[in-house]
């Protein structure tokens, strides 16, 4: 195992034994932007996160529950909640006036965001509405966005936990829900009896998403893992292409925080952590070579970060490739910047 050593860090301020959860770190061309159960969005320098937080803005979701970068270039993020709203912040602008855009509201908590591509598409999930009995998914165009333009509330029955676009067809829109389904839709298509076009059961979905063009990942609340393939040649459609079954025996860990496809298809970064141990590990799931057997996790290339976030749990991560720098991001209130040992 390849060691990383903690660097730098950053710890928001909280009440006595009630620390503030960092929920999502995410980089942008500004910095690195960050949600925390404060309900904050705060932008750091990922090069000096001891100096604190450059921006931080107070969100206005009640409960924040998701951001996306929406644009990293622009750094442009979107953030979302239990009021059933959508903004969009630009951490270049000062905090007063960083919200340049603000959609829906009115109806159930949104659990969930994805952007097609460098589109003016948005998709968004819903929590299962106790009122209306249903859990949705909703496109949005953001050029003219007072309402949805199309919505879905018949694709899962629980909530829509995962919304990701295909990498190369912004048409098509991944979401996974607690109804243990893993769902391919066609937004092209209005009718809900057509517009899932592949389905995999899976299990209550914690993530999911595409891995190349065809394969799909998925994880399951109870850490499940399993990759699908939505091509159209494949025998079995719906069943596993490889299910590893529960990841926490096979990557001999406690928890799996998340899954980062590389960009050019070829595989996946898996963070994975112990809290007894107090150590985060992130695994490389690989092509293997090997006939019948198309990928597996590389046990020799798994990169440790002794110490992590203590005993609580890392809740996310991201990288800096270009400085050699993780970033790591926990319940324990906690920003932390990893580097090569040596």
């Amino acid at each position: 195992m390849y060691m990383l050593s903690c660097t730098d860090g950053y710890e928001y301020p909280s009440e006595p034994g009630s620390p503030t959860y960092v929920l999502e770190v995410m980089p942008v061309a500004a910095g690195l932007a960050a949600i925390a159960s404060d309900q904050s969005l705060c932008l750091f320098d990922p090069l000096r996160l001891n100096q604190g937080p450059i921006r931080k803005i107070r969100t206005n979701h009640g409960n924040l529950t998701c951001a996306k970068a929406y644009s990293v270039a622009e750094s442009t993020v979107a953030t979302t909640g239990e009021d059933g709203t959508v903004s969009f912040w630009d951490l270049r602008i000062n905090d007063s006036n960083a919200q340049v855009h603000r959609i829906g509201g009115g109806g159930p908590s949104l659990l969930s965001l994805a952007r097609a591509g460098q589109t003016d598409t948005l998709a968004t999930g819903t929590e299962l509405s106790d009122q209306l009995h249903q859990a949705s998914i909703q496109i949005w165009d953001l050029r003219s966005a007072v309402a949805p333009k199309v919505q879905y509330d018949e694709v899962h029955s629980d909530d829509v936990t995962e919304l990701v676009f295909h990498p190369e067809n912004p048409a098509l829109l991944l979401s996974g829900s607690t109804d243990g389904l893993v769902n391919i839709c066609d937004t092209r298509i209005s009718d809900e009896d057509e517009v899932v076009i592949q389905a995999f059961n899976h299990g209550s979905i914690h993530h999911a998403g595409f891995l190349n063009t065809t394969e799909v990942y998925a994880l399951s609340h109870d850490e499940k893992f399993a990759l699908y393939d939505m091509a159209e040649d494949q025998i079995e459609k719906g069943a596993a292409t490889q299910d590893f079954g529960d990841a926490r025996a096979q990557l001999q860990c406690q928890y799996v925080a998340n899954v980062f496809p590389k960009l050019n298809g070829a595989g996946a970064i898996i963070g994975a952590g112990s809290q007894d141990k107090e150590l985060f590990q992130l695994i490389h799931l690989s092509r293997t070579g090997v006939e019948g057997v198309r990928w597996n996790f590389d046990a020799e290339t798994v990169v440790g970060l002794p110490g992590a976030h203590g005993n609580e749990i890392v809740r996310s991560f991201c990288f800096y490739d270009e400085h050699q720098l993780a970033i790591t991001a926990g319940e324990d209130g906690c920003i932390k910047a990893w580097r090569p040992s040596s």
